[in-house]
């Protein structure tokens, strides 16, 4: 249950743009970005690193019963060839959920909305990013259900802006790391039995980068176009 989710990489690739990051937030750069978000500057760095390590860690919860296969053999019998499948047992799938990429951004959306009264709002944007979500999620044998990685991050900051400008990061946040939960694990559930994957786990391989940068992309999207807006209104104001 511990193992790297990318191939080595694209996951030392995700390092190093956590690295970028990281430098950004030390620069105070992203200071602003994460007090929109309402988490503070203090635990960032915490809660980022926490997230990329924990991507390592897989939390075992389920397994689906073995699959039966009928594989067809051959047989010669007085000069007839005949075909008899051959019944073969090819192990269960074990569910899991990924530490980096489910327990922590959950616990984290939960306090956001807890703390900035997003409860409707959160409803909303997350409803339809699971839409979205769903839609672009497909089961992909051996691996388990996979998304593309950057369409989720931007699709749930113009989401955030729409919903609430002037809570546009949290909810984008929320809305990206349950939403990518929900519409491409939770609700394929069904689809994993079959796909011959080992593990399947809920926030980790095919979906951990893009809860990853979810949660840094979307987060710096939505927060950036709201400090301008607020910029254009002290400009008019002023004006």
């Amino acid at each position: 249950m511990h193992y790297i989710p990318l191939p080595r990489p694209f996951f030392f690739a995700l390092f190093l743009f956590f690295v970028f990051v990281v430098v950004l937030i030390e620069l105070r750069i992203l200071e602003y970005t994460y007090e929109k978000v309402g988490v503070d500057r203090r635990y960032v760095f915490f809660l980022l690193l926490l997230s990329f390590m924990g991507s390592y860690i897989n939390i075992p919860i389920a397994q689906l019963p073995p699959e039966h296969m009928l594989t067809p053999r051959i047989i010669d019998f007085f000069g007839m060839q005949y075909v008899v499948p051959v019944a073969t047992e090819r192990p269960g799938t074990v569910i899991a959920v990924n530490l980096g990429g489910a327990v922590i951004p959950v616990v984290l959306s939960i306090y956001l909305a807890g703390r900035k009264k997003l409860y409707l709002r959160s409803v909303l944007a997350v409803g339809i990013v699971t839409a979205a979500v769903h839609i672009m999620a497909y089961p992909v044998p051996g691996v388990g259900i996979a998304e593309p990685m950057f369409i989720p991050p931007l699709v749930t900051a113009v989401v955030a802006l729409v919903v609430s400008r002037e809570h546009a990061a949290p909810l984008a946040y929320i809305a990206g790391s349950l939403g990518t939960l929900i519409g491409a694990d939770l609700l394929n559930l069904d689809r994993i039995q079959g796909l011959g994957a080992p593990v399947a786990s809920i926030g980790g391989a095919g979906k951990f980068d893009g809860i990853f940068l979810t949660g840094i992309i979307a987060v710096l999207l939505a927060s950036l176009m709201s400090r301008k807006r607020e910029g254009s209104r002290s400009r008019n104001s002023i004006a």
